[in-house]
């Protein structure tokens, strides 16, 4: 197994976010020993929510303009619906998703953040899984979409829920511990 210690994770997010599919990869790695920033689209306090109710604030560590992703063996976008609408259209995160993916580093998409991949046009030819809501949107941009708690296609991880969170974060740590 690799040191764990020596690798770094950027956590993607824009505001309002899905807590559990923030919170439960962040942790998880944490305790792996992984070191984690937050990256957010705006720097500053960040704010979850648990589906439609709003849970707590975070402290970002700095933001996408900052960040350099060279600097990261991974990157994770927690889902949540208003989330991953944003971060669909932000040039910057397209550009660390299609890096990464290029790269063969580990790129992890929960829920709707999926739609990142389907706007930086990287899904054709690739299976993954999403929140069932926006399964067309990903059909439609090349992808054939399974329904599974964690689906890992080369080095694209993609999970469907907060239920599925232990599955997505240990399928992380496994992609991490190979490199």
């Amino acid at each position: 197994m690799a040191d764990l210690s020596a690798k770094r994770v950027a956590i993607v997010v824009d505001d309002y976010f899905e807590q559990p599919e923030f919170t439960g990869p962040r942790d998880a790695l944490t305790e792996a020993g992984i070191v984690v920033d937050v990256i957010s689209t705006g720097g500053g306090q960040i704010h979850g929510l648990n589906h439609v109710e709003v849970g707590e604030t975070f402290d970002s560590d700095m933001t996408l303009d900052e960040a350099q992703p060279d600097t990261y063996d991974a990157v994770i976008f927690p889902g949540g619906a208003v989330n991953a609408d944003a971060l669909r259209v932000n040039k910057k995160a397209q550009a660390w998703v299609r890096q990464f993916l290029e790269e063969g580093k580990p790129v992890a998409a929960i829920c709707h953040a999926p739609w990142l991949l389907a706007s930086a046009g990287v899904l054709q030819g690739k299976t993954l899984t999403s929140w069932p809501t926006i399964q067309d949107d990903l059909t439609n941009a090349g992808a054939t979409w399974v329904d599974e708690e964690v689906h890992v296609d080369g080095n694209l991880i993609t999970s469907r829920q907060p239920d599925d969170v232990p599955a997505f974060s240990r399928e992380i740590i496994s992609a991490l511990s190979a490199q």
